[in-house]
């Protein structure tokens, strides 16, 4: 019998399990959150037990096959480090409860993951986490000297995606030029440059497009006038331009699939939204061309446009996305499970002995 790997993968709108038996996806689940269900919890951390228990009612037949050999939980906010597999440990633990770095649902993945792996008497880990850091030094500088840009990314997503276009396209990964965007309810832009993600849009800081339930990039004096007004506190609008904006605050609901609909019936707000969302992306994508052209790689064309996450399963958005950034280079779209695919393959790699977990240090 194989080695039984259970994955878990907390995003902001929803929980998704997987269970690998070797590299063979087992069982696979998501349990979509309604807003009303996450805006009852005032923190992050609040939502532990609620999301833990979401997580055991979608394994729990499957568990009559089997406890897992292994917990991989989703990596959260930690300090900067390198890509690769880190065991759960109490440094870890203790940075992530406390939001040292930086609080999202993705902190959790960690707490469950090494939850249930102490239940078990079995070992947990996290892979490449969202903290995964090669940037450039330039491009972290800001114009304001006391703040520098931060590496807070769709990791996984984007280098398990690219992985798997630099296979179909028979190209190596390390040798190649991609532009990765992971389209969800946050959204992330990577430059990967020759196996390097050289630069990325953290939309967790607020960078990048608008998304399903975030505000993107805003014009700064209205900000802090809007914060002058006194209309909102800082921790109100913190958590408006997190997670109450974009699609949610402009139509209503966070749900593209929605939205969709009340185009076809005419509604003109939702299709002026609809076409704003796919211009911002598809101007930030065109926003890191510059990236993939430094250095020895200046005179390789970039070789994919690649697109995934949750989004890029409207066939709508993908056609009229595809429309704008294809003179850059051929379209790529990646669905699935490569997010929970890269944890699990990963997972297998360190029961193997194939790669040594490394230890986090606060």
């Amino acid at each position: 019998m194989g080695s039984r790997i259970l994955v878990i993968n907390p995003g902001s709108t929803s929980t998704k399990v997987a269970i690998f038996n070797d590299e063979k996806v087992c069982f696979d689940a998501e349990v979509s959150h309604p807003r009303e269900s996450i805006d009852r919890f005032s923190t992050v951390l609040e939502q532990k037990e609620f999301r833990s228990a979401a997580v055991m009612e979608l394994i729990k037949d499957e568990l009559a096959n089997g406890t897992p050999d292994m917990v991989v939980g989703r990596g959260g906010l930690l300090k900067p480090i390198p890509g690769g597999p880190y065991s759960i440990n109490d440094d870890m633990l203790s940075d992530l409860v406390n939001a040292r770095y930086g609080t999202h649902p993705c902190n959790l993945g960690a707490m469950i993951g090494r939850e249930l792996s102490e239940k078990w008497g079995v070992p947990s880990m996290i892979m490449d986490p969202v903290v995964t850091d090669e940037m450039e030094p330039l491009t972290k500088i800001t114009g304001l000297p006391e703040i520098k840009r931060r590496s807070v990314f769709h990791a996984l997503s984007q280098r398990g995606a690219a992985r798997s276009v630099a296979a179909k396209m028979g190209l190596d990964y390390e040798k190649s030029k991609f532009i990765v965007a992971h389209m969800g309810g946050g959204c992330s832009i990577g430059a990967h440059r020759q196996g390097r993600i050289v630069d990325v849009v953290n939309g967790l800081d607020g960078e990048g497009p608008f998304t399903p339930e975030r505000s993107g990039a805003l014009p700064v004096l209205p900000v802090i006038e809007l914060l002058e007004s006194g209309k909102y506190s800082f921790a109100e609008l913190k958590k408006v331009v997190t997670s109450g904006c974009g699609l949610l605050g402009l139509t209503g609901t966070n749900d593209l699939r929605q939205i969709e609909p009340r185009m076809d019936d005419g509604d003109e707000n939702a299709k002026l939204v609809f076409e704003a969302l796919i211009y911002n992306i598809a101007k930030h994508i065109c926003s890191y061309i510059p990236a993939l052209m430094r250095g020895d790689a200046a005179k390789k064309p970039v070789d994919a446009v690649i697109l995934t996450g949750g989004l890029a399963r409207s066939k709508r958005l993908i056609a009229e996305l595809e429309d704008l950034v294809s003179f850059i280079a051929p379209v790529q779209v990646v669905t699935g499970l490569e997010e929970m695919e890269v944890m699990g393959r990963g997972g297998l790699a360190v029961l193997r002995g194939e790669m040594e977990p490394q230890e986090y240090k606060s």
